[in-house]
C-alpha cells in the first residue's frame, strides 16, 4: 500500500517536470524566428564576368521595413553608369512571426574594361557585402565589309593656339545602321569656354565600301589657361539591331591635347585681344544743317574683331576737352557666326557737345591686338572727318527807322522853288508887318522857312512819334530776349559743368581701403561673381580716387599687372558667357590681389594664371 502511494507520487512529479520541459522547449522554438530574421542587406549580380558595353544587374535585398530613402548608389557612379532601377516589396505573416523583404534591381553599365569591386551599398543602417565584377573587351562589331557600324571622330582647327584664341572643335558621328536611344556626348573642360558654333550638319560619305551617314557638330573653344589642356574622348551610346538581337554599344573618339601658348612678352598692351582681323569705322553726324556751339552731334564707332567674342574686345575710352564734351551711351555687343567661326562687334555711340567754334576734330580711334595669322602685334585705327562749328549769334540793336519825308513834294526840286516863293512873300510883307513880326521874319530868312513847318508839321510829327515808339519797344524786347537767352545758356553750361561726381550718385559703403579690400577678398574666396564688380570698384576708388576710376578697365590700367589683368578678364568673360556663374573660381584672383597689395608673391597652386574677358 505504501509502495503504491510512492509510485503515484513519483508519477505525478514526473508529469510536472515533463510539462515544464515541454513548455521551455516550445518557448525556445518560439524565440528562434527572431534570430533567423535579423536585419541584413544582401547583394548579388546576375553575372560576374561580362563583356564591354554589356549591362549587368545588381540585386539588393533588405530584410527589414525601415529602409529610409532606399539604397545609396553614389559609390557606384565612379566605375558604372546607372541606367535604371526598380523596386519590389514582399510581406509574409505567420503565427508568431512577420517577414518583410524589399528588393531593388539596378541596371549597371561598366565605364571601362578591368576588374572592379562593387562596394558595400548602404540601406538604412545596414550595408551589403562587396562584390567582384570582371569586365573584358568585347569582340569588335564589324559589318560584312570589315567596317565598324558606328564611329566617332573629333578634330580641331588649331593644335597650338594662343591664350583665348578661337579654336573650332568638330565632332563627327559616322553611322551605317539605325541607332536607338542614341546619346552623343558634348565636350567640357573647366579651363575652356565652349559654345555651339552652328546647328548639326548632315551629309553622306562612303568609306571602304560602306556608306555612312555623317552628323557634324561644331563648337567654339577659347582656352583660358596657358600650357597643355586635354579634351576628353567624345562618345556615343546607343542600341543597335544585330543578328543576335539588340545590343548596346559605346563608341568613343581619341582624346585631344591643346598646347596653349601664353601672351607673347613683346605684346605692348594690358588688354589682350587675339584676332585674325580688327577693323574700326567712325562717323560724326550732324543733328542740324549748321551745327553751332552747344548743339549735339553723334559720334558712332564700330569695332569688328574676327574670331573673337564681342566681350573680348577692349573698351575704348575718350576724355572731354576744352573744345567739346563727350557723353557716351551704353555699348552694344553683337556677334555673327559662320563656318570660319565667330565675329564680334562693338557699337559705341557718344554724344558730342562742342564748346568752341571752328573745326571740330575728334581723336583717332585706335585698338591694339594680336594678329593670329601673322603672329605679330597689329594696330587698327580710324579717323573721323572734322565738322565746322559755328559760333553763337552775337547780340545786336536794330537801327531806328528813318522818318519818311514830310511830303512827296519835299523830295524834289519843286520844294526848293516853293520855299523860295514863300520867302519872297515874307520879305515883301515885312515892311507892313509889326516890329515884332518884322524881327522874327529876319531870323527866318533861311531856305527852310517857318511857314513850311507850320503848314505840314502837325500830321507828320504824330507818325514819326508812333514809329519811334514802336521801334523803341522792339529794341527793348530784342535786348531782353538776348539777355534771357545768354543767362539760360550760361545756366545750362554751368549745369553741364557741374556733373554729379561718382561719390554723389554712388557713395562709398566702406570706411577705408583696408575694409573694402577685406570685403573684396572675401567675395573672391566665396566665388561670388555677381558682386565682384561692385567690390572691385569700391576698393579701387579708395585706392586711386573717384576721378581715376570709372570702370574695371581703369583698374587694369592703373594696376599695371599682367597677372591681375588676365584674372579680371577671366571674370568678365565668364560673366558674359553662357556658362553658369557658379563655375567661376575666385581664389586665384584673391591671391593675385593680395600679391599686388603686399608686393610679395605667394607660392600657391591656387594662384595659377587663369584668364577670361569682358566688359562690364
Amino acid at each position: 500500500m505504501v509502495t503504491m502511494r510512492l509510485f503515484h507520487s513519483d508519477f505525478a512529479l514526473g508529469r510536472v517536470i515533463r510539462h515544464t520541459l515541454v513548455a521551455m522547449i516550445a518557448l525556445l522554438f518560439a524565440s528562434l524566428p527572431c534570430y533567423a530574421h535579423a536585419e541584413s542587406v544582401v547583394a548579388s549580380l546576375d553575372k560576374n564576368n561580362v563583356a564591354e558595353n554589356q549591362v549587368v544587374q545588381l540585386t539588393l535585398r533588405a530584410d527589414f521595413t525601415n529602409t529610409g530613402k532606399g539604397p545609396d548608389l553614389s559609390a557606384l557612379k565612379k566605375n558604372f553608369d546607372v541606367l535604371g532601377q526598380s523596386q519590389n516589396s514582399q510581406f509574409s505573416f505567420n503565427v508568431g512571426s512577420n517577414t518583410a523583404l524589399t528588393y531593388w534591381v539596378i541596371s549597371l553599365m561598366p565605364k571601362s574594361v578591368g576588374t572592379f569591386e562593387i562596394p558595400a551599398i548602404k540601406i538604412g543602417d545596414q550595408a551589403s557585402q562587396p562584390l567582384k565584377l570582371i569586365v573584358h573587351n568585347a569582340p569588335q562589331l564589324l559589318d560584312n565589309k570589315g567596317n565598324p557600324p558606328v564611329m566617332v571622330k573629333t578634330h580641331i582647327s588649331q593644335n597650338s593656339p594662343y591664350l583665348q584664341q578661337q579654336v573650332i572643335l568638330s565632332e563627327q558621328l559616322y553611322t551605317s545602321v539605325s541607332l536607338q536611344n542614341a546619346n552623343l556626348s558634348s565636350p567640357s573642360n573647366p579651363d575652356l569656354v565652349i559654345e555651339r558654333l552652328s546647328d548639326d550638319q548632315m551629309a553622306y560619305q562612303t568609306i571602304n565600301g560602306t556608306r555612312y551617314q555623317v552628323l557634324t557638330r561644331q563648337y567654339l573653344v577659347f582656352p583660358q589657361k596657358s600650357g597643355q589642356i586635354s579634351i576628353a574622348p567624345q562618345s556615343v551610346r546607343a542600341m543597335i539591331n544585330t543578328a543576335s538581337g539588340n545590343r548596346i554599344i559605346k563608341v568613343q573618339s581619341d582624346p585631344i591635347d591643346l598646347q596653349v601658348l601664353p601672351i607673347p612678352p613683346s605684346y605692348p598692351s594690358d588688354n589682350w585681344l587675339p584676332s585674325s582681323s580688327v577693323t574700326i569705322t567712325t562717323k560724326l553726324t550732324k543733328t542740324s544743317a549748321t551745327p553751332k556751339v552747344g548743339d549735339t552731334l553723334i559720334w558712332d564707332i564700330e569695332v569688328t574683331a574676327k574670331n573673337a567674342l564681342p566681350e573680348q574686345i577692349p573698351q575704348m575710352t575718350f576724355e572731354s576737352t576744352a573744345g567739346y564734351k563727350l557723353y557716351p551711351q551704353p555699348i552694344k555687343f553683337t556677334s555673327q557666326k559662320n563656318s570660319d567661326g565667330i565675329t564680334g562687334h562693338q557699337s559705341i555711340k557718344i554724344e558730342v557737345v562742342p564748346t568752341q567754334s571752328g573745326p571740330l576734330t575728334m581723336p583717332t580711334a585706335t585698338l591694339t591686338y594680336w594678329d593670329t595669322n601673322k603672329e605679330e602685334t597689329s594696330t587698327a585705327s580710324a579717323t573721323t572727318n572734322p565738322i565746322t562749328i559755328a559760333a553763337l549769334p552775337a547780340t545786336s540793336t536794330p537801327k531806328t527807322a528813318t522818318p519818311p519825308p514830310k511830303s512827296s513834294e519835299e523830295a524834289g526840286k519843286p520844294i526848293a522853288h516853293k520855299t523860295t516863293q514863300s520867302s519872297k512873300k515874307i520879305i515883301d510883307n515885312a515892311a507892313n508887318a509889326p516890329i515884332s513880326l518884322a524881327k522874327k521874319s529876319e531870323k527866318d530868312t533861311s531856305p527852310a522857312a517857318a511857314p513850311i513847318s507850320n503848314n505840314d508839321s502837325t500830321p507828320w510829327s504824330w507818325r514819326q512819334y508812333t514809329i519811334f515808339t514802336l521801334a523803341s519797344l522792339l529794341t527793348i524786347m530784342v535786348i531782353a530776349w538776348l539777355v534771357l537767352f545768354i543767362r539760360r545758356r550760361k545756366s545750362a553750361t554751368n549745369s553741364e559743368d557741374s556733373v554729379p561726381t561718382l561719390q554723389e550718385f554712388a557713395p562709398l559703403t566702406s570706411n577705408d581701403e583696408s575694409s573694402a579690400f577685406r570685403t573684396l577678398i572675401q567675395c573672391c574666396r566665396q566665388d561670388n561673381l555677381a558682386e565682384l564688380r561692385s567690390h572691385l570698384l569700391e576698393w579701387s576708388r579708395h585706392r586711386w580716387g573717384d576721378e581715376k576710376i570709372k570702370s574695371v578697365d581703369d583698374i587694369k590700367r592703373l594696376a599695371s599687372s599682367v597677372k591681375l589683368t588676365q584674372l579680371l578678364m577671366e571674370a568678365e568673360l565668364m560673366m558674359y558667357s553662357n556658362q553658369p556663374s557658379n563655375q567661376w573660381q575666385g581664389t586665384p584672383l584673391a591671391e593675385a590681389l593680395e600679391e599686388y597689395k603686399s608686393g610679395q608673391p605667394k607660392k600657391s597652386q591656387a594662384s595659377q594664371l587663369k584668364t577670361l574677358y569682358p566688359n562690364f
